[in-house]
């Protein structure tokens, strides 16, 4: 069953590579960024993440109660697009600009900051309980560029921001909108550091994907928004998968199922043989069982035909980013703007035990314009989106 591409017109982006395409581009080539986190997990051990250097802007005085790091990084991803969202208001109402957002901490460091202060019996100035609702990140982008069209966040875990693509999809092909502000956006923050080392599920040093030696994942944070409309552009959407493994609260189905379910889903949404798909961006984040479980889905897919690779070594995990980040990585591989982002291993270090995909081990262009990109999420929260450049409307 194919729908109706649906076209990117302008991407910004942050996150541990850097502020905007250019940056972001270079980055792809290495060396990982990851930096030791600046604050120890609750027992004193360091760990590595992917944090954003770079100055952040703040929001203006109207917007104070907005005022989070969450909302600030879309700010700074949102600024590289503010031409493209001025066409897109003066062209078609404020009415009928939507935004969706994907996330999973929005402000809630700041709240943990705030529930600090309290304890110690004082207040946090600026705090306000709104600023960590998680529907917050759509309702600070709709006040920043004034638009009054459907405004929503979604949380989905890691898979928030790759969702959100497709409920922009669904809003622009309803009818319902005529251009959607669709991205993500995730900060650093004790709870989720400290949350995921309860699950044992933190790398020790930086990530290692796909390699024998893997054990474990490396947080991140960033932002990435675009504008997605149904008027003619040079990079689409064509093609979004989504499915439940309804297996596990945080372990994916061991043998991927539903991972792969996705996967065609994309496929078959934009009539796309799987040999034609030019690049994989896995979601590859490190840990025993995702990587297991994604390498046979694809195996199964696509054999080792397609050129593949995770980009969390290099960005961290940006969590409900991640979705968003990487959809911008796959507009920087159809633009021309970067080459594919090797695996970084070498190929002895990849784990003999998993199924042998076309992991890369270098970087040459993308040959085949469609670019597949994966992103799974605790609870067996599955989505894939195919982009493809060039496509007729």
């Amino acid at each position: 069953m194919s729908v109706a591409p649906c076209y990117i017109h302008g991407m910004g982006m942050i996150n541990a590579l850097g502020v905007g395409a250019s940056q972001v581009a270079a980055g792809l080539q290495g060396p990982s960024p990851l930096a030791w986190h600046h604050t120890p997990l609750h027992d004193g051990r360091r760990v590595r993440v992917g944090a954003v250097a770079a100055a952040l802007p703040e929001l203006p005085p109207a917007l104070a109660g907005h005022a989070t790091r969450n909302n600030r990084l879309l700010l700074a991803a949102l600024s590289q697009i503010e031409n493209e969202i001025t066409s897109a208001l003066t062209r078609f109402g404020a009415e009928r600009v939507a935004v969706v957002m994907g996330t999973s901490t929005s402000g809630i460091d700041e709240g943990t900051a705030a529930l600090a202060a309290a304890e110690s019996g004082a207040a946090l100035p600026g705090y306000g309980y709104q600023q960590q609702e998680l529907g917050a990140p759509a309702l600070c982008v709709s006040a920043l560029i004034g638009s009054r069209g459907p405004a929503y966040t979604v949380s989905t875990a890691c898979s928030s921001s790759a969702r959100a693509f497709i409920s922009a999809q669904r809003l622009l092909l309803s009818g319902l909108a005529d251009a959607v502000i669709v991205g993500g956006a995730d900060s650093l923050c004790e709870l989720t550091l400290n949350g995921f080392y309860s699950l044992e599920s933190l790398a020790t040093d930086t990530c290692a994907p796909f390699t024998a030696q893997r054990d474990g994942i490396n947080i991140g944070e960033g932002a990435a928004v675009c504008l997605l409309t149904r008027e003619p552009g040079t990079v689409a959407l064509v093609g979004a998968g989504e499915s439940s493994d309804a297996y596990h609260i945080s372990a994916p189905h061991p043998e991927g199922t539903g991972a792969e379910a996705a996967m065609r889903m994309a496929l078959l949404q934009a009539g796309v043989a799987p040999q034609s798909v030019g690049y994989i961006n896995l979601h590859g984040t490190g840990t025993r069982l995702n990587d297991a479980m994604e390498a046979a889905a694809v195996y199964r897919l696509f054999g080792d035909q397609v050129p593949c690779s995770s980009t969390k070594q290099l960005t961290g995990h940006t969590l409900g980013a991640a979705g968003a980040t990487e959809a911008a990585i796959a507009w920087l591989l159809l633009t021309g703007q970067a080459s594919l982002p090797a695996q970084w291993s070498h190929p002895a270090t990849v784990d003999p035990e998993l199924a042998p995909i076309g992991l890369l081990c270098g970087s040459p262009p993308l040959a085949r314009p469609w670019v597949l990109s994966n992103s799974f999420a605790f609870g067996g929260n599955n989505v894939s989106l195919l982009f493809a450049r060039g496509v007729a409307s």
